[in-house]
């Protein structure tokens, strides 16, 4: 059978796992369908590993979860630890799996035994797990926090626009596509409303812009002169934004310098990895898009090109139905869908070779 588990040929038991906070229901299955193991365990490694060793007197064990990582990161480490192998069904695969199975009961146990079932009648829609290396293992951690980060963010940066535009949209046509500056950011702390900054005046007003935008400050602090001037009426609700915005000033400032730092100790991990000289060599690949790809990457397995290229969203998929539905559309996993093919393209706008792509093996 085609699968991309290393000697799953070799198998003679398949424990699937259906993973949870503080408990997992496991089923293992022999080659035959016979069920050799059912019942729910604590998330302990202890046991787990006692789980494994009364299952390897079967033979050789195939565990199968539907989460590699968070909860289910503690049961991957103990069956790896054990000489046990890992193999992984993706959330979209087990659920359409799922309902060709009789029944609409979602429990831990019948989720564990399609994942068991699965596993040994349909090795192809398997993921295989491999070891990962400490530098992966701690990029993977650091990009989770950089994307809680990113998205932290974002979410600010709206909060303070969207109360500028409540509160006097013209000031936030000039302070709103800036936000992010620390010079802005600064001044919002300091004169949170707009009957501050027009009591500061310009002068003060661009000497303050100044410590952070010593090029444009003094223009700065002129647009937001002009901005406070289009505007003679208090909105209802200028009071409350006044104390709210250096709030959410401070609260962006800090995500950003907490942002920056993670940037810098990914920038360290990626330099010491050997594959960094082969990936920062790619027009288009800085610190975080290596950081991915390593991530993403480095820990599955590939058997040819061909198989990593739908899997980062390179390939079309056709999708048509009569006359009415006629398009191509790419899918691939989120965090590679648009970085690789902005690589592909930095190479097409220089003129690089085509097989640069080949670096990445």
């Amino acid at each position: 059978m085609v699968s991309s588990i290393d000697r799953y040929d070799e198998v003679d038991v398949f424990n699937g796992l259906d993973v949870g906070k503080g408990a997992h229901h496991a089923i293992a299955l022999d080659r035959a369908g016979k069920c050799l193991f059912d019942r729910a365990l604590p998330n302990d490694e202890a046991r787990l590993r006692a789980v494994l060793t009364q299952l390897q007197q079967h033979g050789l064990v195939l565990l199968v979860v539907d989460q590699p990582a968070t909860i289910g990161a503690l049961p991957v480490a103990v069956a790896q630890a054990e000489g046990a192998l890992v193999g992984y069904l993706p959330g979209l695969a087990m659920r359409r799996i799922a309902d060709l199975h009789p029944g609409e009961a979602k429990t831990d146990a019948r989720d564990a035994a399609i994942i068991a079932e699965t596993a040994r009648t349909m090795p192809h829609t398997l993921r295989s797990i491999q070891v990962a290396d400490e530098q992966v293992a701690e990029l993977s951690m650091l990009c989770g926090f950089d994307d809680d980060l990113a998205g932290q963010i974002v979410q600010v940066s709206n909060r303070i626009r969207g109360l500028l535009t409540q509160i006097h949209p013209a000031l936030e046509r000039v302070l709103g596509p800036r936000v992010d500056h620390p010079a802005i950011l600064d001044v919002l702390q300091r004169y949170p409303s707009p009957a501050a900054m027009r009591a500061a005046g310009e002068k003060r007003l661009g000497n303050r812009l100044l410590k952070n935008a010593p090029r444009k400050g003094r223009t700065r602090a002129t647009e937001i002169m002009t901005a406070l001037g289009e505007q003679t009426v208090v909105v209802t609700g200028t009071d409350a934004a006044a104390l709210v915005l250096p709030r959410l000033a401070e609260q962006l400032a800090a995500l950003r310098r907490q942002r920056a730092e993670i940037a810098v100790e990914v920038e360290k991990i990626v330099d010491q990895h050997p594959l960094h000289p082969v990936l920062t060599s790619m027009p288009g690949v800085g610190v975080r898009t290596a950081a991915r790809l390593l991530t993403e990457v480095t820990t599955k397995t590939f058997p040819t090109a061909g198989h990593l290229a739908p899997y980062a969203g390179l390939v079309p998929v056709t999708r048509r139905s009569g006359s009415s539905i006629r398009r191509q559309s790419q899918q691939g996993i989120a965090a590679c869908h648009w970085k690789v093919p902005a690589c592909i393209a930095a190479q097409t706008t220089q003129r690089l070779p085509r097989n640069l792509l080949a670096r990445l093996k």
